[in-house]
């Protein structure tokens, strides 16, 4: 049932993509991403383990929809049942943008879908909505940016539901429903690169996370704010639409109660072709 309910909220999505632009085409990008270790909002599934995420973004015909379906697998046999499919329809674009005050947004809804768990027990749903000011700064290229996110268990019938924590299949006092408050603020730094003499950019990125008790696998998670996240990441154009992205993350964290470890540390290399 929720495959055809999926299928037929995209395919209604593209009828109104080409009702809209019947002369525009279908774009999109494809990502392969390797990470040393997979972080998810301060969580660590996989613990200290690394990760394989593919990715399919289609922009439909230019009308601000879109659909992504983006896979989480760990590089590793003991966690085949924390594999995860992560699939999104979003709306985005921008208001007031010759504006000091000019506006990104992007609604959307994602359902997350562990293929490996029977019976939907670790399904999740969400909905976001992401602000971004890109002027609103004095300093070209600082841009903050806001998430609110909604998560909640995809059926009654699940285990995190019935506040059970998976990673423990053990009784819960956790649940996996709430709110997350996502505050970030990124910088692309205009260099020159030093070997080849040509203009880059670097992109600096930080996040700090409010999670007001949600716990996706039945967790017991505090109200409180629980990690802070800082990056760096560069593209490198290695051919037509073909781009490669080497990054490197840190977070501290807040509360023990998302992440025993103190501190985590991992690297990101990334492929995406654009169509």
């Amino acid at each position: 049932m929720r495959k055809v309910v999926l299928l037929t909220a995209v395919l209604l999505m593209t009828a109104t993509a080409l009702a809209q632009d019947k002369t525009g085409g279908l774009h999109g990008v494809i990502d392969m991403t390797y990470q040393s270790k997979y972080i998810w909002r301060g969580f660590d599934p996989y613990p200290d383990k690394s990760a394989f995420q593919p990715c399919v973004d289609l922009d439909l015909f230019g009308t601000g929809f879109g659909f992504s379906a983006m896979g989480h697998r760990a590089n590793s046999s003991e966690h085949e049942d924390g594999e995860r499919w992560d699939y999104t329809l979003y709306y985005q674009n921008m208001l007031w943008p010759d504006q000091p005050c000019a506006t990104m947004y992007r609604f959307a809804w994602v359902y997350y879908n562990y293929p490996n768990v029977p019976n939907h027990w670790a399904d999740l749903q969400e909905l976001h909505m992401v602000l971004a000011w890109p002027k609103i700064l004095p300093v070209k290229g600082l841009v903050p940016a806001y998430v609110l996110v909604k998560l909640w268990p995809s059926s009654s019938d699940s285990l995190v539901s019935k506040t059970i924590d998976l990673s423990t299949a053990m009784p819960s006092s956790g649940t996996p429903s709430g709110f997350a408050h996502i505050f970030m603020l990124d910088y692309g730094l205009e260099t020159t690169c030093p070997i080849t003499n040509q203009p880059r950019v670097i992109k600096l990125h930080s996040e700090v996370v409010f999670n007001d008790g949600v716990g996706p696998a039945g967790q017991n998670v505090d109200q409180d704010w629980s990690n802070a996240v800082f990056g760096i990441s560069t593209d490198f154009d290695l051919a037509q639409n073909l781009t490669f992205t080497p990054a490197v993350y840190h977070q501290v964290t807040m509360d023990k109660s998302v992440n025993d470890d103190k501190d985590e540390t991992w690297a990101a290399l990334s492929m995406k072709y654009k169509f």
